[in-house]
């Protein structure tokens, strides 16, 4: 052990910001939960603040008894699962259509302008939306009204908000998230793919019976952790639309922006606390869930 440590000591030192970084901003603070049991009172402290009622689960209960809690819940769901149903299947597909990209010089600008915006802040990325979709003077507003239609204020109507909520995710991620998928596919052997040929079969059928079963293990692990975030919208995106769109209207509230709102803008911090800590274990049951299932069918999991 000793021996290993010296022998590779520069790349644990490479590691170590980033176990530091979950330590101190991961682990450490999650000490914090205990408050989700106690009616806590920021001048008396964590471990000072007094027990809730019902062994420590009143705002749990308090929670599951209000109206929103069925809202805030199918809210997270619905919107979570219709990301996932577009983004999962578009960043396979968009790697599949790399692999078979032949000019590299082509590629390689295909890919670096896929992976840009992922670097961009939610804000940005929010705002370039916002543009095309403004009803003034945005590219899409233009075209409708080009073929006769009038102006969508899309920012304006709750039917839109998923759509735009998912379209975003979709533009930022769908470069960036393919990059696994890519790697797997350019790892197959490609003996396969000469085998194949020889065999008559023809594009589409190297990818249904080549490409697709190479990349399963990995589209296994994936999945299973994107199904682990169902519960888990992204808060960065709602904070930025926002500007556009007020989401704390009950209509259109997840779980994250009510933790938000009751915690730091109300104050609430137990209760906040506690739906949160209740989010994390149903992503849990989620994550564990799904792995025994995958294995269950035959195929790799996260352990």
């Amino acid at each position: 052990m000793r021996l290993a440590l010296k022998k590779y000591s520069w790349r644990y030192l490479m590691i170590l910001p980033g176990i530091l970084y979950y330590i101190i901003f991961h682990y450490i603070p999650m000490g914090g939960i205990i408050i989700a049991f106690k009616d806590y009172q920021p001048w008396l402290g964590f471990f000072d603040s007094p027990w809730t009622s019902n062994y420590g689960l009143n705002h749990f209960i308090t929670f599951f008894k209000s109206g929103m809690a069925s809202k805030l819940i199918w809210n997270t769901f619905y919107i979570s699962v219709m990301k996932l149903l577009f983004k999962f299947p578009a960043q396979i597909l968009f790697a599949l259509l790399l692999a078979d990209l032949t000019s590299k010089i082509f590629k390689r600008v295909i890919q670096t302008v896929s992976y840009f915006p992922y670097f961009l802040s939610w804000m940005a990325v929010i705002g370039l939306i916002g543009d095309v979709l403004s009803p003034s003077y945005g590219v899409v507003n233009k075209v409708i009204e080009a073929f006769g239609g009038e102006a969508i204020f899309f920012f304006q109507e709750l039917n839109w908000y998923v759509p735009i909520v998912v379209i975003s995710a979709l533009w930022k991620y769908l470069g960036w998230g393919s990059i696994i998928y890519f790697a797997a596919i350019m790892g197959i052997d490609q003996q396969l793919y000469e085998a194949a040929v020889v065999d008559g079969a023809g594009k589409i059928k190297q990818i249904i019976h080549v490409t697709i079963p190479g990349i399963y293990p990995i589209m296994t692990i994936m999945l299973i952790l994107n199904i682990g975030e169902v519960m888990i919208v992204d808060f960065e995106q709602l904070i930025a639309l926002y500007r556009f769109l007020p989401f704390f209207n009950a209509k259109l509230q997840v779980i994250n922006t009510y933790v938000f709102q009751s915690g730091l803008l109300s104050g609430q911090f137990s209760p906040a606390t506690a739906i949160g800590l209740f989010t994390s274990v149903i992503s849990l049951i989620l994550i564990v869930g799904s792995n025994w299932f995958a294995k269950k069918v035959g195929q790799d999991g996260l352990w």
